[in-house]
């Protein structure tokens, strides 16, 4: 479903990302976990092309995002995407911010824009708070619109940038429960968390990135939790502050 070939990225002189490769196939759900710093949000907005490459390819579902000619909007609307801090529009009501994108860029109906949009509210708990703004909302809450809204583009991938991160640790359990239902559904998942537990308990891979925008690792969950002594030092000693805390 997505494959990465040797993709490196800069910042003027500073390379946030550095010859990572990567395949993610069809209903895998992958965290991509590391230290801040390292690289992660880049690697995850260069998938749909949120962040352009200086080098390397990407390809999402057999169409190059590193071609020119490639329809970038067409394939950014099959490909949801989630973010920290929500990005919903805080003056549309949360059906307004479900329907917007359904009828500007897939050409749907309002009618038909707001069912599909309701379905997927409702999926998500939240069918009462329909008429709401999202300032009238938890963090939780929003998070749980933004997984929404992205859901009703139909999308054949869903990107995950740190959406627990700006919540409160009360409010982060219904976002990741709402997670692991759709990793159960096969929906295919890049998700940049530091929740350790989601990964341990929904991943089937992990990839380890470190400063310097390097994949570290790339093996599956068992491994990266199971198998310590085969990890990189670095990996090794993410594990120990990470799992003894």
């Amino acid at each position: 479903m997505i494959e990465l070939k040797q993709v490196s990225k800069w910042y003027g002189a500073v390379q946030v990302l550095n010859d990572c490769s990567a395949q993610i196939h069809k209903g895998e759900v992958v965290v991509v976990c590391g230290p801040s710093g390292s690289g992660k949000s880049t690697l995850i907005k260069t998938i749909n092309a949120l962040e352009p490459i200086q080098q390397g390819e990407i390809w999402v579902d057999s169409i190059p995002l590193h071609d020119p000619k490639t329809n970038l909007p067409k394939l950014r609307s099959r490909v949801g995407m989630v973010f920290q801090h929500f990005e919903l529009f805080p003056h549309l009501s949360v059906t307004e911010n479900l329907t917007l994108a359904q009828v500007k860029v897939l050409g749907r109906s309002l009618d038909e824009a707001k069912k599909h949009g309701l379905e997927y509210l409702e999926r998500v708990g939240l069918i009462a708070h329909k008429d709401k703004f999202p300032g009238q909302l938890s963090g939780g809450q929003q998070q749980r619109v933004a997984i929404a809204r992205a859901l009703s583009m139909d999308p054949i991938v869903m990107l995950f940038d740190e959406p627990t991160s700006a919540l409160d640790p009360e409010m982060v359990g219904e976002v990741l429960d709402v997670m692991v239902s759709l990793a159960k559904e096969g929906m295919t998942m890049v998700v940049v968390t530091h929740e350790m537990g989601f990964a341990r308990k929904v991943s089937n891979r992990v990839i380890f990135m470190d400063v310097g925008g390097r994949i570290l690792e790339d093996c599956s969950r068992d491994e990266f939790f199971g198998n310590p002594d085969a990890r990189q030092p670095r990996t090794r000693e993410f594990l120990d502050k990470i799992l003894h805390h």
